[in-house]
């Protein structure tokens, strides 16, 4: 654990060295800290499986890429436009899938700890965690817009042109954790019922 605080630590140090835009990485890292924080305060109290910390790990490192490039110029999502034939940057996109797909194992095992649950609800609680947890970000994220940038808001939040962004954000991040489920399922029914911590449908 404390390995990896020190390489997220200095992930985002990389990060914030000459970041496109400072004042935007500094909103986008905002969250992240917290969650660092969070899950430290938590560690004795809701611990989590080396491969959960290793997912939340590899999401942190994805979202500062995100962070020091502005989210609509990463050059993933450019390298994307070529591919898709379209004139939107849809690293955000990624991102949101991104979430559900790698913080949807972690947020079961949590689920497990917190709650006692040992049936086919654990499966669906990630799901629907990812599902509002995305409603919170894209209400804060208009909510900071509204406050910090009034306007250029649109720009703020990334639509780039899309009324439906906030929504089909959402969306992403749920089928991230639907797939992410599946993959859970799945691998707990190949190894029947001897997977202590949760049991398969």
């Amino acid at each position: 654990m404390q390995l990896l605080i020190a390489a997220m630590l200095a992930v985002m140090a990389i990060s914030a060295y000459h970041p496109a835009m400072v004042f935007d990485w500094y909103l986008e890292n905002l969250l992240v800290l917290a969650l660092v924080v969070a899950l430290t305060l938590s560690y004795y109290r809701v611990p989590l499986s080396r491969g959960s910390y290793l997912l939340i790990f590899f999401y942190l490192c994805c979202h500062e890429w995100g962070a020091h490039h502005k989210y609509a110029d990463v050059p993933l999502g450019e390298w994307m436009k070529v591919w898709f034939h379209t004139t939107r940057n849809h690293y955000d996109r990624v991102m949101h899938f991104v979430f559900g797909l790698f913080l949807g194992y972690p947020m079961m095992e949590a689920f497990a700890h917190l709650t006692g649950i040992r049936n086919a609800w654990l499966y669906w609680l990630p799901m629907e965690a990812s599902l509002a947890f995305g409603a919170i970000y894209e209400i804060i994220e208009s909510i900071v817009a509204s406050i910090i940038s009034p306007g250029a808001g649109e720009a703020f939040v990334g639509m780039q042109n899309d009324p439906w962004d906030a929504q089909k954000d959402m969306g992403l991040g749920f089928i991230g954790a639907l797939v992410a489920m599946a993959i859970v399922w799945l691998a707990d029914r190949q190894r029947g019922n001897s997977y202590q911590r949760f049991k398969p449908f």
